[in-house]
């Protein structure tokens, strides 16, 4: 397998996570966002949104960071990562649609204001960080993983922007629950991290 890759997205590391965490054997092809390199035609074939991450599975393309999740879960039959029953599948979709939601437009939009100048209002999206992040921090109570007793794809879709939100002026001190959760993650065999900047509290 073939991931379209840029270390600086958190998009594209949860992608690289859960290959990670399963041992799949993998090429990381990185692709240089900052010279329009996902702006490509070669590129645009791939994903005509242009932006990673993409899986190419030996030719079967899959764009999107929460679908590549699913992907590859269904792909290698790891029902522990993602569970074939309906109302437990329907929980991991809901946290999905939260990675791709709340957290997109709060702490990775407060990350992209001082990592990568974007025109956000800081006050708003730190705002919304919090509200997520409060609700995660009472999800967790009682809870080792975001569903339950086991880690599934809707750790990895939620970790990598909240693990990087310092970096946004987002400060975790007051989540007790959510470092300690950020924690067994990263305990996990196969855990690779997200690259970290020295931008906002990590400055």
């Amino acid at each position: 397998m073939k991931l379209y890759h840029f270390p600086l997205s958190g998009h594209a590391h949860r992608a690289h996570l859960l290959l990670s965490l399963l041992g799949v054997r993998h090429e990381l092809v990185h692709v240089d966002l900052a010279n329009g390199a996902h702006k490509t035609p070669e590129f645009l074939a791939l994903n005509p949104l242009g932006q990673v991450p993409v899986l190419d599975d030996d030719g079967t393309v899959i764009a999107d960071s929460n679908a590549i999740l699913v992907y590859l879960a269904r792909k290698l039959g790891r029902q522990d990562w993602l569970p074939a029953g309906a109302q437990a599948e329907a929980e991991i979709q809901k946290w999905l649609s939260i990675a791709a939601g709340p957290i997109a437009f709060g702490p990775a939009a407060a990350r992209l204001i001082t990592v990568f100048n974007a025109p956000f209002r800081a006050d708003e999206v730190i705002a919304r960080a919090h509200a997520i992040l409060g609700k995660i921090e009472a999800q967790l109570a009682g809870r080792t993983f975001i569903t339950g007793a086991t880690p599934t794809i809707a750790d990895v879709a939620l970790y990598s922007y909240i693990a990087s939100a310092p970096e946004g002026n987002v400060d975790l001190q007051p989540y007790g629950q959510v470092r300690a959760w950020l924690g067994r993650i990263e305990a996990l065999p196969g855990f690779v991290a997200f690259a970290q900047t020295p931008a906002g509290l990590r400055a």
